[in-house]
Parts: C-alpha cells; sequence; structure tokens
C-alpha cells in the first residue's frame, strides 16, 4: 500500500470510463474527488492541481475495468493538491515523462525525451540553474534511449519555451503521452504502472520541501502546493454521507 492512499466513505460510485452526469450513473477518478471535496459534481475540480486531475481522468480511462478500483484508495490524496507555481507543472510532466520513457513506442520516446529535455530547461529557469544543466534522474532516462535522446537535443536546441504555452500545452500534452504509452506499451502490468505513474505524480505535487538546487544556483523557494480548508472540511464531511453505488453508463 502506497504512502497517498486512504478510506473512503462506505459506499461509492463504482470508477468506470469518462464522464458521468451524477453519482447515480458511476464515476470517474476526479468526479468522485469533486464529490468527496464537496464541489460540484465534475470531471475538473477545483480542489486538485489541472494537471494532477488530467493524469487522474487518463489513468482512470487507460486503467483495465478490472484493476480501475485499485485507484479508489488514491483519491483522497488529490483533494486540495493546488497551486499556481509553474514548478509544479513541470515537476508532474517531468516524473511522467521519465517513468514512462523507457517502455513506450519508438516515436513516442522521441516526444518524450523533447519533453523531458523541456521540463528541466523550465526548472532550470526558475531555480537558477546553469544552462543545459540535468538532474540525475533525468540524465539516467535519457541514457536508456540513446537515439531518441540524441534526436530529442537538436530539436530542441533553439526552440524557445514560455511558461504560458508550458503550462496550457507542452506539459498536458507530456502527461497525455505518458498515460497512452503505458497503456499501449508491450509490458506485463501496464495497470501497474499507470498507478505507479499517478502515485509519482501525487508525490510531486504534494512534496512541501525545496528540491536540491542546481551548481551555482540559490535555494529555490518551496513550491505553493496547498491544501484548502474548503477541500479539508468536504474530505471529512464526505465521509458521513454515503452514495449508494448503481450500474455505470
Amino acid at each position: 500500500m502506497s504512502g497517498y492512499e486512504a478510506g473512503l466513505p462506505g459506499f461509492v460510485p463504482v470508477l468506470s470510463r469518462g464522464k458521468h452526469r451524477n453519482p447515480r450513473r458511476g464515476a470517474c477518478f476526479m468526479e468522485l474527488a469533486s464529490y468527496l471535496a464537496g464541489e460540484r459534481w465534475s470531471d475538473h475540480p477545483a480542489c486538485t492541481h489541472p494537471l494532477l486531475a488530467a493524469l487522474a481522468r487518463d489513468v482512470n480511462d487507460y486503467t483495465s475495468d478490472a484493476a480501475r478500483g485499485r485507484l479508489a484508495g488514491l483519491i483522497p490524496s488529490v483533494i486540495g493538491l493546488t497551486g499556481d507555481d509553474l514548478r509544479i507543472d513541470a515537476r508532474i510532466a517531468l516524473v511522467c515523462a521519465r517513468m514512462a520513457l523507457p517502455v513506450v513506442a519508438a516515436s513516442r520516446q522521441q516526444v518524450l525525451a523533447v519533453s523531458v529535455l523541456a521540463c528541466e530547461r523550465v526548472l532550470g529557469g526558475l531555480d537558477g540553474r546553469p544552462a543545459g544543466w540535468l538532474t540525475e534522474p533525468s540524465r539516467a532516462a535519457l541514457a536508456r534511449v540513446p537515439h531518441a535522446a540524441q534526436w530529442a537535443r537538436g530539436f530542441t536546441h533553439d526552440i524557445p519555451i514560455t511558461p504560458k504555452a508550458f503550462r496550457q500545452r507542452s506539459a498536458p500534452f507530456t502527461v497525455h503521452t505518458a498515460a497512452e504509452g503505458i497503456a499501449q506499451a508491450c509490458i506485463p502490468q501496464p495497470d501497474d504502472m499507470l498507478r505507479d505513474l499517478l502515485i509519482a505524480a501525487i508525490g510531486e505535487c504534494a512534496a512541501q520541501d525545496a528540491r536540491e538546487p542546481g551548481p551555482g544556483a540559490k535555494a529555490a523557494p518551496v513550491p505553493d502546493v496547498r491544501r484548502s480548508p474548503r477541500a479539508a472540511r468536504g474530505l471529512a464531511s464526505a465521509r458521513a454521507r454515503p452514495v449508494r453505488p448503481s450500474p455505470a453508463e
């Protein structure tokens, strides 16, 4: 059991793919999170960072029906995890790219190698690292796919990355490519790896301690990741108001 699993109310909708109009028709991962947080029923609740929520929706939809129920214990851990610091987006996208990189198809390896370099460049700019400096996990991940890494370095050499474009397009595309690539990869247990991907992203988003800066860099401020009081109250009250399950759509 991971450190991010928690108890749920006794009666909850059965997790299933896609959107649902109400709990009686089933629920996806983020719809159930919205309910537990006391928000309006939605698969885009305000209680969770948008990029983490996007990954959770993908993991929910790409996980098989037989294994999807195992995701339910992770739902409380995403409630209230939100913030505006671009480091959160970069770290979620980076951990997804690094985890998926070794197992996805060759065409996706090029995309995710580019994503690793882009995420490191964004974090380097925010943390004051020297240009081109990579963390050890990123160097190790790229070393496992040398041809894709070489192509990615040439492709990204002169391409500028703006914060707006990274947050709105690059980071969401990275997490979607990682989840889809794992789901379609020729590996023994894709469901387990998808769950591990979500757990890793939750860990990045929940981290409260400043990361070790690169050579010559100043210590970075702690990312603005916070649990909202409303979400905490909603989660506590949700345990007292069960929803009876019914067949999904």
